[in-house]
């Protein structure tokens, strides 16, 4: 079973309203399936504010080589990979997640 990461977009740039949204839209529409994608504004007064999206993607065969590699080399992990996959079927439904 692959195993799922979180990545994130910020969007920091100043611009009209309408082409934020249209962003936006696009962000959204190419998100993959599932991915629990969560704003939140971040920062503040002295380094300026950003919006940010987190979502939740697979990982690519370029960081399961990477982690394989790493992951292999300890070989006594496999307590920890063995709750990391029980962890990775335990059912999670956000706070707000609405289909839309």
């Amino acid at each position: 079973m692959a195993r799922r990461v979180k990545d994130f977009i910020e969007i920091s740039d100043y611009t009209s309203l309408e082409t934020l949204i249209r962003y936006l839209e696009t962000i959204r529409d190419n998100l993959p399936a599932e991915h629990e994608a969560e704003l939140q504004i971040r920062g503040d007064d002295v380094f300026g504010r950003r919006l940010t999206i987190t979502y939740f993607r697979e990982q690519t065969a370029e960081e399961m080589e990477i982690e394989q590699r790493y992951s292999g080399a300890a070989g006594d992990n496999a307590a920890i990979d063995d709750l990391q996959h029980q962890l990775d079927d335990v059912p999670f439904a956000s706070k707000g997640s609405k289909k839309g």
